[in-house]
Formats: C-alpha cells, sequence, structure tokens
C-alpha cells in the first residue's frame, strides 16, 4: 500500500476551514474508490466486517453514531496496516419494526382476505391520530409494497447520514434482509436446517403478542413493572376442605387444570395426589407436587392454568395435565368454553378482553362468596413482546422451531464451546453469552405470523378433506429460491389447485427477522452465489453490535454459523454500550431525552461528534457531553492550523530530511512511543487509548515543541533543516495517527502537500520515526525544555508581561545533570523565551528552577 494514487496535491490554503469538508471529501472518497473492496486479495490480507444492519423503522440515534463510529476506526486502520478491507452496509428492512411503521405513517392495517388492488395508492403521510386509530384495511400485497416503498427512503436518509458521518464503507456492497439475496440465503438456511432435522414444526404453547398478532421467541422478551393485585380464592378439597389460592390471573380460572405444591410442604402434603374442585365452575382438578412450587408465595399452592406464564407450561408438561385453553389468539377469551367447563358460567365471560373477564369473574366469586377479602395491590414484573405494548399471553399455535440448545444438552455444550473460542471484548462480556445459553428453557421459535418478512419457503399438501399434512412439508429446490409459498405453486403442481382437496397450501408465515439478520455473513459473502468472495472473507474478522443484543443477534448468527458450517462466523466481537443522557440515563424516544445526529453533525462538524464517540471504550456505556464535542471540533480547528503554520515553515519540502538536533530527535522519540502505544491500542481494539495517547501528544507538540523550535525553523542552515525535517515527519505521523478517529481533517490537511489519501496510506511504525532521527533521541529532553519554557511563561504571566516581552537576564538553577541536559537545548530556550542571557547554576536546588530577570 501506498500514498501515491491519482489524487493531486492541493496545496495550503490561506484560510483553512472545517466547513463543508464532509461533502468534498465524501464525493471525492466515492468518486476515487478510496473505500473500495479489493477482491483479488489473499484471506490473509482480507479484513472482513460483519456490520450490524440498522433497523429500518425511524430515525437513526446517537447510539447508532456512538457504536458505528467503534467500528469505522477500526476498518481505517485495518486498512492503513495494509488489509484491503471488507465492510459493507445493510439496512434490516423486514419485519415488525417496518410494519409497525407503516402502520402508524400511513394509517393502515393488513387483511389477508381482501385481495391487491393495483390502483390502490396511499394516503399523504404522515396521516393523523384518529386514521391511526382506525386503521384502513388493504391486501397482504398491498402492504407489503407499502412497506417496500417507505423503506426506500428510510435508507436514503440513512445513507446520508453515514456518509455525513464519514463511515469508509463500500456502498457497492450494501445489502437488505428484505432483498432477493437474503431471502434466499435466509431460505436456503432453513431448508438445510429442516433436512438435517434442526428445524421441526410443533403444535405447543407460544408466547403471543396480542397487539401484533404473532408468537415471539424467548430472546425477545423483556420484564416490565406493572400494577396488579392478589385474588384469594376458595377451592373445595377433600370432605370439603377449604383450599386458598392466591393469583394475579383469576380470569384464567376456567383454564384451570391442577393445583401445585412443593413436595416438602406438610401443610398440603395429605392433598397430593387427591382433587380439589374450582370456585365458580365446580371442576374437578388434581392436586399435584412440582419443586418450582415456592412455598413462601402466598398461601404456598398454586393454580396451574393453560397458559398463564412460562412457569405454567413447565408443570403442564412436566405434569402431563389436561389443556384447557381460553384466550385466543385476539386477546379475547374463546366463545366456547374448554371441555369440561360447563357453560353457562364461562358465557359471562365469552368474548371479552382480559381486563373485562378478570372484572367479570371477581364479581362472579364474591356472589359465590369464595373470594376471601379484598383484592390486594402489588406491582410485579409482566412479560412483554420488547416491541410490543400489551402484555404477552401464552396460546397454543402451530410454529417453527430451531434447534439451539435449549433442549439438547449436547448442542448447548457445543455452542458455549463456541462461545470460548471467540475473542470477546471486553472479555467480560463472554460471561452474558454463557448466562443466555446456559439458560435456554426451549428452542427458537422463528414463525411469526406477519406479512412483511421472508416466507417460510414450504407447502403442504391437503388430503382428500382439504386438511393440511403438517408432518409432511413439500419443499422447494434450492435452485428456485427465493419463492413466495402464497403466491407460487410447489413443484408439480399448478396453481389452480392451491386450497383444494388433493391439493396444496402455502406456509402462511414469515420467518423471525433474526432468523434472517443471523445470516448477515452469509448473505454479504456470497454464500454458495459467490464462492471466490465467501473464501476471502468467512469466517469474517470482527462483529461489532451491542451488548444488549448478545442473546438475539449474536447468539443467533454463532448457531446457524455452527450448524450449518461447523465454524464461528467471525473471530473477534466487539461489544458497545449505551448512550446515556447527561444525568445518565439511557436515551429513548419514550423519555424524550434523544439527541438528533444529523443536526449535530451540521452544527458541529462529523469529526467532533467522532471525536466524542471515540472516547467511550468498547463495552462501557458514555453520556453525551455537548462539552466534549465542543472539544473534538476544537481539536480539528487546532490540527488545521498547527498543520499550515508548520507547512509554511517550509516542512513540505523536508519530509524525508533526517533530523539532527536534540531537541528535533527528543520530539521524534516521544512520538514513537506514541506510535507503539497507538498501534498496540488499536491491535487490542481499544481506540479510545489510541486517541488519549495521541491527542496528548498533540498539544504537547502544539503547546511546547513547535514554540520552542519555531525560531530556528524560520532561519537557514543545518539546525533549521532539522526542524523542518522533525516538523514534517511529526505532522505526517500524527495525520495518520488521527486519521481512524478525525478522517475530514486529516484528509484536507494530506491533501495540501502529499499525494493520494491519508486513509490508503500506510499506518506509521517506530521503524519510519527512527528512521528520521539522525541518532536516537531522549524524550526526556523534550519535556525538560518545555517544563523551563513553562516556567518562564509564569513568570511574564505574573508581571502581566506580554509573552514577547524579552528577558534579559535568566538563571536555570538544578542539578547538575539537568542542566547539562538542559544546555543540550538551550539555544531554543532562549529563542522561544525571548531571553537574552541564560545562566547555568548547577547543584543550587533539588529540582529545575528558572530564575527570571525583568
Amino acid at each position: 500500500m501506498t500514498d501515491t494514487t491519482i489524487s493531486p496535491r492541493g496545496g495550503v490554503p490561506e484560510r483553512p476551514s472545517l466547513d463543508g469538508l464532509e461533502e468534498t471529501w465524501a464525493r471525492r472518497w466515492q468518486e476515487d474508490g478510496t473505500y473500495a473492496f479489493d477482491r483479488t486479495k489473499e484471506r490473509s490480507d482480507v479484513y472482513a466486517i460483519d456490520t450490524p444492519p440498522p433497523t429500518v423503522s425511524g430515525e437513526l440515534h446517537m447510539g447508532h453514531v456512538f457504536s458505528y463510529t467503534h467500528t469505522d476506526t477500526v476498518a481505517r486502520f485495518q486498512r492503513m496496516r495494509g488489509r484491503t478491507v471488507f465492510y459493507p452496509m445493510g439496512w434490516d428492512d423486514n419485519g415488525l419494526p417496518t410494519e409497525r411503521r407503516v402502520q402508524n405513517v400511513y394509517g393502515v392495517r393488513p387483511d389477508p382476505s381482501l385481495p391487491y388492488d393495483k390502483d390502490w395508492r396511499p394516503p399523504a403521510a404522515p396521516v393523523d391520530d384518529a386514521a391511526r386509530k382506525n386503521p384502513t384495511a388493504i391486501s397482504r400485497r398491498n402492504f407489503i409494497e407499502l412497506c417496500e416503498l417507505l423503506t426506500v427512503e428510510d435508507e436514503k436518509a440513512f445513507e446520508a447520514l453515514w456518509r455525513r458521518l464519514g463511515l469508509s464503507v463500500d456502498w457497492s456492497l450494501t445489502y437488505t434482509t428484505i432483498g432477493s439475496a437474503a431471502r434466499a440465503a435466509s431460505q436456503r438456511a432453513f431448508l438445510r436446517n429442516l433436512a438435517r432435522g434442526e428445524a421441526y414444526q410443533a403444535e405447543a404453547p407460544t408466547l403471543w403478542d396480542v397487539g401484533y398478532g404473532t408468537a415471539v421467541a424467548q430472546a425477545e422478551l423483556e420484564d416490565r413493572e406493572r400494577p396488579g393485585a392478589y385474588h384469594r380464592l376458595r377451592f373445595t378439597g377433600p370432605d370439603g376442605r377449604e383450599v386458598l389460592i392466591d393469583t394475579t390471573r383469576p380470569e384464567l380460572l376456567p383454564a384451570c387444570v391442577a393445583l401445585v405444591c412443593h413436595p416438602d410442604d406438610e401443610r398440603y402434603a395429605d392433598l397430593v395426589g387427591a382433587a380439589a374442585r374450582t370456585p365458580v365452575f365446580g371442576v374437578e382438578v388434581p392436586v399435584r407436587a412440582h419443586p418450582l412450587a415456592d412455598p413462601a408465595k402466598g398461601t404456598g399452592i398454586a393454580m396451574v392454568c393453560t397458559f398463564g406464564d412460562l412457569t405454567d407450561v413447565t408443570w403442564w408438561r412436566e405434569l402431563r395435565l389436561d389443556t384447557r385453553v381460553v384466550i385466543g389468539r385476539d386477546g379475547r377469551l374463546l366463545p366456547e368454553p374448554p371441555a369440561g367447563v360447563p357453560a353457562e358460567p364461562y358465557a359471562a365471560l365469552a368474548g371479552q378482553t382480559v381486563n373485562g373477564a378478570r372484572r367479570t369473574l371477581v364479581e362472579l366469586l364474591a356472589d359465590a362468596g369464595d373470594l376471601v377479602g379484598e383484592p390486594r395491590p402489588i406491582t410485579h414484573p409482566v412479560k412483554f413482546y420488547e416491541r410490543g405494548d400489551r402484555p404477552l399471553e401464552i396460546v397454543s399455535t402451530r410454529q417453527w422451531y430451531l434447534r439451539n440448545g435449549g433442549r439438547d444438552a449436547g448442542l448447548r455444550e457445543e455452542l458455549l464451546a463456541r462461545g470460548r473460542e471467540l475473542r470477546w471484548v471486553p472479555e467480560h462480556m463472554r460471561h452474558r453469552y454463557e448466562h443466555w445459553v446456559g439458560g435456554l428453557t426451549g428452542d427458537w421459535l422463528v414463525s411469526r405470523q406477519r406479512f412483511f418478512g421472508v416466507p417460510v419457503p414450504v407447502w403442504y399438501r391437503l388430503d382428500d378433506a382439504g386438511e393440511p399434512d403438517w408432518s409432511h412439508p413439500l419443499t422447494p429446490d434450492e435452485a428456485m429460491l427465493p419463492i413466495d409459498p402464497t403466491s407460487e405453486p410447489p413443484p408439480g403442481y399448478e396453481e389452480s389447485q392451491r386450497g383444494e382437496p388433493g391439493g396444496f397450501t402455502g406456509d402462511p408465515d414469515v420467518l423471525d427477522t433474526w432468523a434472517t439478520s443471523s445470516l448477515t455473513p452469509q448473505i454479504v459473502g456470497g454464500w454458495e452465489t459467490d464462492p471466490d468472495l465467501f473464501a476471502r472473507v468467512f469466517p469474517m474478522d470482527l462483529r461489532p453490535q451491542g451488548h444488549d443484543i448478545i442473546r438475539t443477534w449474536l447468539f443467533a448468527t454463532v448457531a446457524r454459523s455452527h450448524l450449518e458450517h461447523g465454524a464461528l462466523p467471525w473471530h473477534t466481537a466487539v461489544l458497545s454500550g449505551w448512550i446515556l443522557d447527561p444525568d445518565r440515563k439511557k436515551m429513548s424516544k419514550s423519555k424524550g431525552n434523544v439527541v438528533t445526529p444529523m443536526a449535530l453533525l451540521e452544527r458541529n462538524g462529523s469529526d467532533a461528534v467522532r471525536y466524542w464517540a471515540a472516547n467511550g471504550k468498547p463495552g462501557m456505556d458514555l453520556a453525551f457531553d455537548p462539552a466534549q464535542v465542543k472539544v473534538g471540533r476544537r481539536l480539528a480547528t487546532k490540527l488545521l492550523n498547527a498543520s499550515r503554520f508548520a507547512l509554511g515553515l517550509g516542512a513540505a519540502d523536508a519530509l524525508r530530511a533526517a533530523a539532527t538536533q536534540p531537541l528535533d530527535t527528543a520530539m521524534l522519540a516521544e512520538l514513537s512511543g506514541v506510535v507503539a502505544t497507538a498501534t498496540t491500542a488499536f491491535d487490542g481494539y481499544d481506540h479510545t487509548a489510541a486517541l488519549m495517547a495521541t491527542e496528548a501528544f498533540f498539544w504537547r507538540f502544539c503547546d511546547d515543541y513547535i514554540e520552542l523550535v519555531k525560531e530556528r525553523a524560520y532561519g537557514t542552515g543545518p539546525a533549521a533543516d532539522s526542524a523542518r525535517a522533525a516538523l514534517a515527519t511529526a505532522l505526517s505521523v500524527q495525520l495518520r495517527l488521527f486519521a481512524p478517529v478525525l478522517p475530514f481533517v486529516t484528509e484536507e490537511v494530506w491533501s495540501w502537500w502529499r499525494y493520494g489519501s491519508v486513509h490508503r496510506s500506510p499506518w506509521p511504525t517506530t521503524y519510519e520515526v527512527g528512521r528520521a532521527m539522525e541518532a536516537p533521541g531522549d524524550p526526556e529532553l523534550l519535556r525538560l525544555a518545555a517544563d523551563a519554557l513553562g516556567q518562564v511563561r509564569r513568570a511574564k504571566s505574573e508581571r502581566k508581561l506580554s509573552m514577547k516581552a524579552d528577558v534579559p537576564l535568566a538563571e536555570a538553577l538544578g542539578p547538575a545533570a539537568v542542566l547539562d541536559q538542559l544546555g543540550a537545548v538551550a539555544d531554543d530556550l532562549r529563542a522561544a523565551g525571548r531571553i537574552a542571557k541564560l545562566d547555568l547554576l548547577p547543584d543550587r536546588t533539588t529540582e529545575l528552577v528558572i530564575a527570571c530577570a525583568f
């Protein structure tokens, strides 16, 4: 890699400015192919990044700016280290978030029973609240077209923001998770999972979001504190014995199938194996023992309903209990009671919402004298789908599952071993992965009852009665992919046979969005479609992502790669923290504390915002601090001005000359240490440490070295040549050290005096810096000279004199060895301090003291 590509030198402008750099250089980088991936390189020369595709369901936020800046610093560093960087960008545009956004923006809802209307046009967006509350029903196909329309517009806005931020992605590699390549890869992986027995279909209790009307997976759950109440119900045991049950869900009484106590609870030991009768309905249910029953909770004995929560599911499965489902997919109680439940009392509940049925049943219990005392208010955790706004229910549905170790100890151990193979940054994040995998209670539910997603690619034969044969799905050949079984017939069938006895029906469901996103390395790497590319980029080098989706995106990607390839999908995972507001609360739209990135970038400049982001270490949360952004702006401005000053001294023409003077080699020796520190930090994915070391040196370089050397650099002769040579090397090296974090200002300065792009130039090395010195330098010498000059400046400041004021006499007191060192830079100190006479008085003090006489 060299820095001598086609871009010419531009010369130093009279008045350099940060304004407009983003537009100028974003355009030039695109025109010049600065960040284009070179697919002719061998795998050892490739650095491949599995970039997170942001969800296209609204605006990007500061959390995106934060984490994507971190990834970009890695990409830029690796590119300068001589690797060709495979750095794609994707848009995660399928799934529930997109559907909800379309529904809110246009005031519509999908209705699969409606025919496609080719003449239908969406209303002007956004619509008002009335339209959202009373949405217009449209066909599934019309709805999907609307999703595609809105995501295209969102993606344009996202790309504009990323370009403004300066992400060095190769835009020719852009993909979408609903695009043809992604659909084909997702369906291909699913069919192979099915062929190997890793994907299967089952009728089982399912976590169900009533608002979205779909099943959700364990990884998508979150607990939210909600108000509730304990109701004490009176059951009747043998010989009329009173059995009291505390429950927060009395409306599920008709779904009760058992009472459960702990095996060691002596209070109910004589009831185990007997039966009790439910209040109101009088249904006989068995009393069983199970270790999950908590003797200290409520009365110590609980009713098992099918299904109130996940513990009910466990009891139902392990105790082999009956099934009495009363809640439908719409969140209302079913119109007919389950088998064995009398119709008369149930009729009062039929068709009601959960809350309505609860109120009615409490009244029935009170009227029957079976409600003991008043309900006791509590606040307790309730399970929600992470994007939903209504509590989840558990209903019995037929769904597709993918084995993930939740019910297979051998596979669980294999996936835990994969986690130990992976390099985690920071390392402690591995424990979150292990905690998640170790705590899985079931396989991954991958089917969704939605519309804008990758279709489940199977059909089912219909028997003579028109009933589907679920156990023998019809599958397409991989060459047919992607397919939509709701609009295309299976091989050997005609479309006219759809829905007819003896014909077929297509699976109406789509795959969970994570079932596609978990294949991003395969999608963008050309799995099975571009074997040459795939061999050059897979397994990838880096997966950057948020720590909050270890359980979803990271784990799912590891599982899919393990099942398909028997390998990790990447070598390293770097985890980002959250962005907090100044009060250290997580930023979120619901809290109203979100900062809009584009306005911030336009107001302060992208380098300033990137500087703020780079101050956050991997895995650590960072508070948004406008003051830190301003510091970044000042740094970028100083880099412009200091570079202009150095180049104005003639540094550009002295680049390959050697520094000979002690102060110059001292500065370069310190710079060599900074190069080593920054390189080690970037190799360890610690961009923050690299930036801190570089920035600290830069301010010493400006405030101390330039001030000390500028008088000499204005002159002629070997000493002046040495100064200019040192300035040239220092500027060249520092521009490259800053380039991963401050890409715009460094590219601008580079263009004044160097050919090509700073981002395609080699990363600086200690060898390079050492080669610029005629003899090894001593970093302490620069610090000593800076200390001495600082004392002279303070003396002038205390007397309220200008820094340009002359000092007739200055005496340097200190240990002889220190003054011997100071003598080596005495000429530069006198010039910088405007000292007429400098006397060195050894061994008068234990530390260096500069006494000035005016």
